[in-house]
Order: C-alpha cells, then structure tokens, then sequence
C-alpha cells in the first residue's frame, strides 16, 4: 500500500480510453454546433410547413452522421491497429516509470551521438577481450609449464635408459 514510488489513486486512463473519449467529446460538440435550431433556420419554409417532421429529420440526420463518424474512426483503429499500439504505448511509458536514467535524447551532434552509444558498447566489448586473453595467456602458461615438465621427464628417462645400458654392459 502506499510505497515508495507507487501512487495512489485510480489509475490514469490508458491512451485508447482517453482517445474513445476526445472522440465522443468531437462528436458532443459536432452535434452541438449542428443544433436543431440551425438545421431549422437552414430549412426555415420546411420547418414553417411542417416542424415535427424537420425534427424528425433532423434526428435522423444527427444519429446518422454521429454513426457514420464512429464507423470511420473504428475502421481508422481498426487498419491502423491503433488499440494494439496504444496498448503498447500504455506498457513502455509504464516501464519508463520504473527507470532510474533518464532516456537517451539525441544531441543533435551526429558524431557526438554515435561516440554515447558506440564507446560504451567498445569499452565493455574490451573488457570482455582483456578478460578472456588473460584466460588464454594463463591457459598458454600452463600448458607451458606442463610441456617443460614433460620435456624434464624425458630427459630423466633419458638418463635412466642411458645409465641402464651402461649398466647392463
């Protein structure tokens, strides 16, 4: 409860519910403008001769365009797969929360911008080639030393051989 970073409260609605709602906001004030009373002083002589059927049109007319609006705005969601990629959006700027350095920016210094990312990724790249050539310099050691050793028992055995024969004549 409470914590550290964590906040308190509903959470902040995700980018699809805050999109759904700039859309109905576009549509209350799309029909707003559109009152009834502009619509009738558009078709004065046909809301004078007969006003309950101007209403009726113009119901009609504001259902079918408020449909029509919402059929398009779902079809643009829907080929641009935009619920997904608020999803993910929502998601990364959650992580983003969590991190304690601030994200790369871009300088505006091409060659200063390749060098922060590049020499990084150099300096940790040569640490790892230190590392593994110090490995290998001790792994060369001791076969050395192993070969010198094997080289000194045959030279031992050598002898042996070599005072063996004399003995043995």
């Amino acid at each position: 409860a409470g914590g550290d970073g964590g906040h308190s409260g509903p959470a902040a609605p995700g980018r699809a519910q805050v999109f759904a709602a700039v859309v109905d906001t576009f549509l209350e004030k799309l029909v707003a403008a559109g009152s009834y009373q502009r619509f009738a002083n558009c078709y004065r002589c046909f809301y004078k001769l007969q006003p309950e059927v101007t209403r009726s049109i113009y119901d009609q007319f504001i259902s079918q365009l408020q449909t029509s609006v919402k059929e398009e705005i779902q079809e643009v969601k829907d080929e641009g797969n935009l619920d997904m990629l608020f999803n993910s959006l929502d998601k990364i700027v959650e992580e983003a929360k969590n991190q304690e350095e601030p994200a790369w920016r871009p300088s505006g210094v091409p060659e200063e911008d390749v060098r922060s990312a590049v020499v990084p990724y150099l300096l940790k790249h040569r640490s790892y080639l230190q590392k593994v050539l110090k490995e290998k310099e001790e792994e060369n050691q001791k076969a050395a030393e192993s070969v010198l050793a094997g080289r000194k028992r045959i030279a031992e055995l050598q002898q042996l051989i070599q005072a063996r024969k004399q003995a043995w004549q």
